[in-house]
């Protein structure tokens, strides 16, 4: 697989995987573990989640001018993995639940969560930089695209595994301690001690916690609501700790592979024949960072929508799935819970990538592919598609404040997971006309003098539709849930329709 690549991508690969399945490990259960952990409502966990998102693509642009600006790519990537496990570590120090005081420990997991974004930052991107280096390289120039391949593949690997290990740390400290999973107990423990629980829903807790006890009948809810909490919640501290060990193998392996990394080119000097190759006409270079801009406000509105996955579908997977039947049992711990479906992303896109390669690679063939741009507009369109299945799949299902109300939906009154698995499905298509190609167009369209900027463009309108992520959780807990679906479904048509309009000037801009 990695004949013909340069010797240090397997090892930058692996480095990669290992940051990748610590980040996809907090990442799954993040916003179920603000709102377990603290009783926030979906709208105070997704503003969380929104702006941590949002920190995490500004500050890989940060990151890059730090590492751009002294040349230590390696020192930068080293520091990167240091500074976020030092932030995984404050996630994973087990404090008691419910907290004693909110407002103090709420802004520590935000000061960890920072921590993280800062060290991702540092991280992300540089060593993403430092790949493409490996390519500068004569010898492998023509191996770049798959080795880019390769290392996504990975990145998507480790993301693969991450959500079991974190739902079998949480669920294997329940099963320790007495207790069996449920999605709706958390919530409902915290409107019993907080004392806005519904009568409906009172009855429904008393259930419910007879249900999930192993160790015989429920005869003190007040002590019940306070053990389940503290037992769930530090379930999740532990997975966070996962994430530090992911960390250490990260550092590890980079560490041990740092000499096969290579060092960074030299910087064109001002005035010289290299640098002067590379300038173009003032016309197009305003026409090239036109276009630029452009796609980065449409693409926007795309990463809006498409980071739903951890936060509206994972509420969605929460609160509407039916989860009884998506169990596996592995004796020592059993594997059940909504991040479950975190991971059928990453296992699509391992899947599906060489499709989608060997797709394109048929009509390059056949002198019918798209353009980058079309290509994107594409991807707008099935991106849609995938939130109106999930509008026709929601219709007639009551609002969040009236399952609130009613301590939870039963099995009988909640979806098939094949919604979620469907949709999930269909969003992966999309992120692969788009994610990776948006790049492409970005490297190949940018002025050689402004790629770097350019480059930080792309993540900082990743970042930007990342901060309106929370307007989803918003939508999530005051209107039906079905209008939530099709907000998105709008939005991304409107990027669509803008990509279809703007098509031509795109495409002689990029030629």
């Amino acid at each position: 697989m990695f004949k013909n690549h340069p010797k240090g991508l397997l090892a930058a690969a692996l480095a990669n995987m290992g940051e990748r399945f610590g980040f996809y490990t907090m990442m799954a259960i993040l916003v179920l573990f603000l709102q377990a952990k603290f009783g926030l409502s979906g709208t105070n966990a997704g503003l969380i989640y929104s702006v941590f998102y949002f920190s995490i693509y500004i500050l890989a642009f940060v990151g890059g001018l730090i590492a751009d600006k002294t040349r230590n790519y390696k020192g930068t990537i080293l520091i990167g993995l240091i500074v976020m496990a030092v932030g995984y570590f404050i996630l994973a120090f087990p404090t008691k639940t419910p907290v004693p005081n909110q407002t103090l420990f709420l802004i520590l997991s935000c000061i960890g969560l920072f921590t993280i974004a800062f060290g991702n930052g540092l991280f992300k991107g540089n060593l993403q930089a430092l790949v493409g280096q490996m390519y500068d390289n004569p010898t492998y120039s023509k191996m770049r695209d798959s080795g880019f391949s390769l290392f996504y593949m990975f990145i998507n690997v480790g993301a693969l595994f991450a959500p079991f290990f974190a739902i079998g740390i949480r669920n294997g400290w329940l099963a320790k301690f007495g207790f069996a999973y449920n999605s709706s107990l958390p919530e409902l423990c915290h409107s019993y001690l907080n004392g806005n629980i519904t009568p409906e829903a009172s009855e429904k807790l008393s259930v419910l916690a007879n249900e999930v006890s192993l160790n015989g009948a429920v005869t003190d809810m007040t002590t019940f609501a306070n053990e389940y909490l503290n037992t769930f919640t530090t379930g999740f501290h532990y997975a966070f700790g996962v994430a530090i060990i992911a960390m250490a193998i990260s550092i590890t392996i980079y560490l041990v592979n740092k000499k096969t990394f290579p060092n960074p080119a030299p910087k064109v000097k001002a005035g010289s024949s290299a640098g002067q190759n590379i300038q173009m006409e003032a016309k197009e270079v305003k026409q090239r960072i036109y276009a630029l801009l452009a796609v980065f406000a449409v693409v926007i509105f795309f990463w809006f929508s498409f980071h739903q996955n951890g936060l509206t579908l994972t509420f969605f997977a929460k609160d509407y799935t039916d989860l009884s039947g998506i169990v596996i049992n592995l004796g020592f711990v059993t594997i059940q819970g909504a991040e479950i479906f975190q991971s059928i992303n990453p296992i699509f896109i391992v899947l599906l990538t060489p499709i989608i390669m060997a797709f394109f690679g048929w009509m390059r063939a056949k002198n019918m592919e798209p353009s980058t741009p079309k290509k994107i507009a594409i991807g707008m369109f099935i991106a849609a598609v995938a939130y109106l299945v999930m509008t026709l799949g929601s219709l007639g299902l009551p609002l969040k404040s009236e399952v609130i109300a009613m301590g939870g939906l039963t099995d009988a009154q909640r979806v098939s997971p094949f919604l979620l698995i469907g949709t999930y499905f269909i969003l992966t298509v999309a992120e692969l006309f788009i994610s990776p190609l948006g790049i492409s167009f970005v490297s190949k369209v940018a002025p050689p003098q402004y790629q770097g900027v350019m480059q930080g463009g792309w993540l900082g309108a990743t970042a930007l539709g990342n901060q309106l992520l929370f307007i989803g959780a918003i939508l999530y807990d005051n209107v039906p849930i079905w209008l939530t679906w099709t907000v998105f479904v709008v939005a991304c048509s409107i990027s669509m329709f803008t990509m279809i309009f703007m098509l031509k000037w795109l495409e002689r801009v990029a030629k």
